[in-house]
């Protein structure tokens, strides 16, 4: 009896504790897709995205947010679907392969007749202040993969801040923008790039 007792009380425990924790919400960083961000031909080349990098303290499957000048707390009830760099790669190739009107053939076997650009990210920082802003800073690189093309490369940077004035939605919101601003900017540099190898990294128009 003595045993019973003291599991039923232990389940009754556990049950209130279950009852009074926050649910666990889970978010991800692939936007609904835009019809206008869609070119109207298709780029003459594949695209292969590699795995991407983002900092240590930001390699979790919980969001982080910044307080201040130097804090930072980590939110265990909001996380992400899959961890932060997978949430990147996701959003970033969905986002490509619709602004370019191609195909991602990571994974896959390189076709021979067909270019691909292989594109590599490091995320340098990615820093949510809830109701104030979102700070985006990454290396990126391009490199025509195919025969004779192994040292052709392109070097570039994406820095860009999103206004995340609101609730919550509001910064998850300016975080999928900076994942389509970084698609955008790769988008148009990767079109100029691929043909003769002779074009520089180029930004898009600012956001109004």
């Amino acid at each position: 009896m003595k045993h019973t007792a003291l599991f039923l009380s232990l389940a009754v425990i556990a049950s209130l504790s279950a009852c009074s924790s926050p649910p666990v919400r889970y978010h991800t960083l692939l936007a609904p897709a835009s019809p206008a961000a869609t070119t109207a031909h298709s780029v003459p080349f594949f695209i292969d995205v590699l795995p991407v990098g983002v900092p240590a303290q930001l390699d979790t499957s919980q969001l982080v947010i910044r307080q201040g000048d130097s804090g930072a707390v980590v939110l265990d009830n909001e996380r992400w679907l899959s961890p932060l760099g997978e949430e990147i790669r996701t959003a970033l190739f969905a986002n490509l392969v619709q602004r370019l009107h191609t195909q991602d053939v990571s994974g896959l076997i390189r076709p021979t007749d067909i270019p691909v650009v292989r594109i590599h990210l490091q995320v340098r920082r990615f820093d949510s202040w809830p109701g104030q802003s979102v700070a985006f800073d990454a290396d990126w690189s391009l490199s025509a993969v195919g025969k004779g093309d192994e040292r052709e490369r392109l070097l570039c940077r994406s820095q860009f801040t999103e206004r995340a004035v609101g609730d919550d939605s509001a910064m998850l919101h300016a975080q999928q923008q900076s994942i389509t601003r970084l698609a955008e900017h790769i988008a148009t540099t990767a079109a100029r790039w691929m043909p003769d190898r002779q074009g520089t990294c180029l930004t898009p128009p600012p956001q109004p």
